[in-house]
């Protein structure tokens, strides 16, 4: 299945936290803070407010976007808004 975000949608694909912290201990998935970082890809049709394009690497606002589970492969639909961040 394929998701086109409209207007000034952006879709990212969130990514994974850490499991294992620096001196070794693993974290359960259930007690991991929610990353606010992913990946740009796909962008609606709005061209004059999007600023981001498909493979950037951005920071988003914490409580932003509506989660959408594609294949096993968690995404976040947000507005261009929520962006804070373009990640170099």
């Amino acid at each position: 299945m394929k998701i086109k975000p409209l207007g000034d949608r952006v879709l990212l694909a969130i990514e994974v936290g850490e499991e294992k912290t620096k001196s070794g201990l693993f974290i359960p998935q259930t007690a991991q803070e929610k990353t606010q970082t992913g990946t740009v890809k796909a962008v609606g049709d709005d061209k004059d407010v999007i600023k981001v394009k498909n493979g950037d690497k951005v920071m988003f606002d914490k409580y932003a976007g509506t989660n959408v589970t594609i294949d096993n492969v968690e995404y976040l639909v947000i507005k261009m808004q929520d962006i804070i961040a373009v990640i170099e």
